[in-house]
């Protein structure tokens, strides 16, 4: 067969398995959502049929006209794959197997569902190597997975009995989830079953470990699927030195993510064991689901965190989320670089004992600007943070608390205000001064390429280093021993000033929508919202549909971000050949 027939044969059926796979999982999430019929499980069933029959003609037209692409771990993920397949209709053709747990209409959902997710994946992953804007590709991949969320969350299985969600609300919790910000108008235990805690859970879990992470490890990892183009902006985006270490990378972050996260679960389920009214099963969600949402940030919690700082005895519980909450703000970058320094380190310790491992060449620069950066942002922040909170509210708001219990819940405050959200004192009773302290933490927020908002330590860095070097009149700017390219600092000031625009406009916009609100309580949700914390003064449940499409913008804008949004829509134009003649604009 010619190749240029062979392409053309092979886009075609990209596309349609493209379109199959979102059938199939559109038909699953319809299945799992809703109580089903005689005759609409009959067309579901047919569609189950319709995409294994496809999926199949596409595993044998893989076998047949792309051996070569196939090669080390794909070899053994492409037997696998045809083996499911086969083995999901095989008891359709052996009588024989009828009984067995491969007749089962879960096992065959499983695996289209599964198969449906990794050609999505690839789908996606496809549109980056066709050098698609990756701007307006992530923008994107957010808004479907909002919608998606949306979806779930307004399933009746995903709500309690008896409970409705009105598509503002569903669209509001979607979006935060996704967005890891916490803001909800809706208690979240008493509106969603623990099928919708789970869809909360996941949502919360893809926002944290970021939409094109995700899909470009599924399609790279089980397809092989990215081209040179979504190397690159994958390499940027997880922080791989190099693209042989691409895949090791992935999943070096998801292997992170998964221990810190299970051992954050152990840690709070050992706490709270034995003090709530909650069965095993219970406890151990409630521990999985929090210590999730502390690791990316999010906020949400399936409980009021109150009754644990008014009890007494639960410091650890707020210990262990708030080493999550910091842990989860410093970014994947700076967690590759560290495992760099670690194992550098690890090394030369071995090399006492080993001899052929002393052999390896000394790296001056272990600790890259960027960790340099984020490691002592983090802590000057974290550490006064606390102090000043400590400082304002040890007689207000702390003031019913042991000694230790007031140490322990400043830390907690001035961790979760600058990234998270969760809140175990009620914001209405701090003073003006710590709401103004916690404004400015949520703000700047954490380090860059993180589960945390706000417009990042590193930002903040480089404005300062600016200000001083205008102030000293020096035409380059420095920190930590090194110039930083003006492209960081102009892109570094566009984050400021766009970011203050968006608290402006959003406040204006939420102002005269209620009146009747606080000002000062609608400031502080629209710094929170878009800097993707969660902190609330207790007045999100109170806001009219307009005033929540507003929240729902400035979260994802804040999420996004709001550079990569405009770039997203904005006709990218690059450096011009021609140059203007210059003038000077007086800056006083």
């Amino acid at each position: 067969m010619p190749p240029r027939v062979q392409r053309r044969i092979g886009f075609g059926l990209r596309i349609a398995i493209f379109t199959v796979a979102m059938a199939t999982l559109g038909a699953l999430i319809f299945d799992y959502g809703f109580t089903i019929d005689t005759a609409e499980r009959h067309v579901l069933t047919k569609v189950y049929n319709t995409a294994w029959w496809i999926f199949l003609i596409a595993f044998c037209f893989r076998l047949v006209f792309s051996r070569k692409s196939i090669r080390g771990r794909n070899v053994a993920l492409t037997v696998i794959g045809g083996v499911a397949l086969l083995l999901a209709e095989l008891p359709a053709i052996w009588p024989a197997l009828r009984t067995s747990f491969l007749a089962d209409p879960l096992f065959l959902k499983s695996v289209l569902g599964i198969y449906s997710v990794i050609e999505a994946s690839s789908g996606i992953v496809g549109f980056i190597n066709r050098k698609t804007n990756p701007a307006l590709l992530m923008a994107a991949c957010f808004t479907v997975i909002v919608l998606l969320g949306t979806l779930l969350l307004m399933l009746p299985r995903s709500l309690a009995s008896g409970v409705s969600l009105s598509i503002f609300d569903g669209l509001f919790v979607a979006t935060s989830a996704v967005c890891i910000t916490g803001l909800t108008p809706v208690d979240i235990a008493s509106t969603f079953s623990i099928e919708g805690q789970i869809v909360i859970l996941l949502l919360i879990q893809t926002g944290g470990l970021g939409v094109m992470t995700i899909t470009s490890f599924f399609a790279m990892f089980f397809m092989g699927g990215a081209g040179l183009q979504g190397q690159f902006a994958l390499r940027d985006m997880v922080g791989s030195d190099t693209f042989s270490s691409l895949i090791s990378t992935l999943l070096y972050i998801l292997g992170f993510t998964f221990t810190i996260e299970l051992c954050g679960a152990a840690a709070i389920w050992l706490n709270i064991h034995g003090t709530l009214p909650l069965s095993l099963h219970q406890e151990i969600f409630f521990a999985i689901f929090h210590s999730i949402s502390a690791f990316c940030n999010a906020g949400f919690a399936t409980c009021s965190l109150e009754q644990f700082a008014l009890e007494g005895n639960h410091n650890v519980l707020f210990i262990t989320l708030t080493i999550l909450v910091v842990l989860g703000g410093l970014g994947f970058p700076i967690v590759m670089n560290l495992r760099r320094v670690a194992g550098y380190w690890l090394r030369k310790l071995l090399g006492l004992f080993i001899p052929r491992m002393r052999r390896r060449a000394r790296i001056v620069h272990l600790t890259n600007i960027n960790t340099k950066i984020v490691l002592a942002g983090s802590v000057i922040l974290l550490l006064a943070g606390s102090a000043l909170v400590a400082l304002l509210e040890w007689n207000n708001a702390f003031a019913s608390l042991p000694a230790a219990d007031r140490v322990v819940q400043s830390l907690f405050t001035s961790a979760s205000a600058r990234t998270a959200g969760f809140c175990s004192i009620p914001m209405a009773n701090f003073s003006l001064l710590s709401l103004v302290v916690l404004a400015v933490l949520m703000w700047i927020g954490g380090g860059s390429q993180s589960t945390a908002g706000g417009i990042k330590i590193n930002t903040v860095a480089v404005m300062f280093a600016n200000i001083r070097a205008v102030a000293r009149g020096r035409s380059t700017t420095t920190l930590l021993g090194r110039e930083i390219p003006a492209d960081s600092v102009r892109r570094a000031s566009a984050v400021v000033m766009a970011s203050i625009c968006a608290i402006i406009a959003g406040f204006i916009a939420i102002t005269a929508l209620e009146p009747h609100l606080s000002t000062r309580a609608i400031l502080f949700e629209v710094i929170s919202a878009i800097s993707t914390v969660g902190s609330s003064m207790g007045i999100t449940p109170l806001f009219g549909p307009l005033s929540k499409i507003v929240l729902v913008l400035l979260m994802f804008a804040g999420r996004v971000g709001l550079i990569t949004i405009l770039m997203s829509i904005t006709p990218q134009t690059g450096d011009t050949r021609y140059r203007f003649p210059q003038d000077n604009i007086i800056i006083n």
